[in-house]
């Protein structure tokens, strides 16, 4: 008899090692091997046959034709892969526990005018049926499969081939070829593999849920995120409404757009216009508030930011801000005091972006100052000025780009004035609002604060 072979494979990062050892020579972590079996069984789990070999063609003799996407019936899943699913594409979709997923993909399945299978490793029937209630969608093309082993689920899917397949989750399925537990490194890879090739031969797209570990990265193997073919990424506070569909990684489209959902009691709802729902509950009158332009991939939004500038009780001041750099806040902060000669040392700053949403874009930065010292002078601002600029360690106001849609965003949504920094190459706007220019910070304290 054979002799079994196994390796050894960090459960964090998914190197391999010929023998087991304290630390990860890949990713440093300690604790982390775990012995694995790896020898495989030579037939194919889904198809018997021998596949066909490819031939080499030169470049210019390919015929390119244009790719039909199937549409999601979710014009914010659509805008996210890049104008529907490319058939053959395996799509992996990562998040933290309760945030949505199965969600979302359910109800794919549901308003979709395809056969789905919808194949469940963590929910009996009666569960993803009771779900499919509270959507209150029905459909005649979705079916419903509840397995956790990967030949079961090919038996299925050659009596009745879908036109789209979706997993949930990668983690908990697993394949006779290897002799290891499920959610282990070698059964993710392996049973991935699997269904990277049913889904290139077959022109099938498959989507794959796949869970998170600890730091917010997709659990498994990295080689995981470089196998499939689109990495997207459901954010959003589970306290909060709102939810953000990222793509990461895409090869039939770009990475820069977003979708943005809001959970409802009847499931995700798409966010046609968002920046009017954020600014939906903006009080009047109030100091510590002011509205900024953001861009979020290439869609803008009008986000409202809340600060709240109070004397420390304790030695140390706090620094807290909530969809914000922390360490973004600290500079900031220190530009007020060295730049404009504000005295915040002694102060607690908060900062709060309303909605949930975490927003990374440069541009916040006016817009934070702004929230300070309105909060610092207790003087509210007046809710018809946009803020879009950057801050330099100098104390400069730098351009964003993508300040032509911010401009536009702001007037389609009423408001009077936009203060960014100079854009030479941009003309001033024809729409009805006032585009004022600053190029140092203290000018734009001397403008709000007299």
């Amino acid at each position: 008899m054979a002799k079994t072979k196994t390796s050894f494979f960090c459960q964090n990062c998914g190197g391999q090692h010929a023998q087991w050892q304290g630390q990860c020579n890949a990713c440093k972590s300690w604790n982390s091997l775990v012995e694995e079996v790896v020898e495989k069984n030579p037939t194919k789990a889904w198809n018997d046959t021998a596949t066909k070999a490819n031939k080499a063609v030169l470049l210019h003799e390919i015929d390119v034709e244009t790719e039909i996407r199937i549409d999601t019936k979710d014009n914010e899943l659509n805008r996210v892969l890049g104008g529907g699913m490319v058939p053959g594409a395996v799509i992996l979709l990562g998040g933290e526990p309760g945030i949505g997923k199965s969600t979302l993909l359910l109800q794919l399945a549901l308003t979709s005018d395809h056969p789905i299978l919808y194949v469940s490793g963590e929910e009996s029937q009666n569960q993803i049926k009771l779900r499919a209630d509270r959507m209150g969608e029905t459909t005649p093309f979705c079916t419903v499969l509840s397995e956790t082993q990967m030949a079961n689920i090919f038996k299925q899917v050659k009596k009745n081939p879908p036109k789209i397949i979706i997993i949930d989750s990668i983690q908990t399925l697993q394949t006779s070829r290897v002799e290891s537990s499920p959610g282990s490194i070698t059964q993710i890879r392996e049973c991935t593999s699997e269904l990277i090739q049913y889904a290139k031969e077959t022109n099938t797209p498959v989507i794959l849920v796949g869970h998170i570990n600890k730091e917010g990265s997709i659990a498994g193997p990295k080689i995981l995120e470089h196998m499939v073919d689109t990495v997207l990424q459901f954010e959003g506070d589970r306290n909060h409404f709102y939810r953000i569909l990222r793509a990461q990684k895409n090869r039939y489209g770009a990475t820069s757009e977003i979708g943005i959902y809001e959970m409802q009691q009847n499931g995700l709802q798409p966010v046609n216009n968002p920046s009017r729902l954020l600014l939906s509950k903006a009080q009047h009158g109030l100091s510590g508030q002011s509205i900024a332009a953001a861009v979020e991939g290439i869609r803008p939004l009008l986000i409202e930011v809340q600060a709240l500038v109070s004397t420390a009780v304790y030695g140390t001041p706090q620094r807290s801000s909530t969809g914000f750099n922390t360490k973004r806040l600290n500079m900031l902060l220190a530009v007020l005091e060295k730049r404009a000669g504000f005295a915040l040392g002694s102060k607690d700053v908060f900062i709060n972006l309303t909605g949930g949403i975490h927003i990374e874009d440069p541009a916040m930065d006016l817009s934070i100052v702004a929230a300070i010292l309105s909060s610092h002078h207790d003087i509210a601002l007046t809710q018809k000025i946009v803020f879009a600029g950057e801050v330099g360690l100098s104390g400069e106001i730098r351009p964003v780009p993508k300040i032509e849609q911010r401009i536009q965003e702001a007037a389609r949504l009423g408001f009077e004035t936009i203060i960014t920094a100079p854009h030479p190459a941009l003309t001033r706007p024809t729409q009805s609002i006032e585009w004022i220019v600053f190029q140092k910070i203290e000018e734009v304290v001397g403008y709000l604060f007299g």
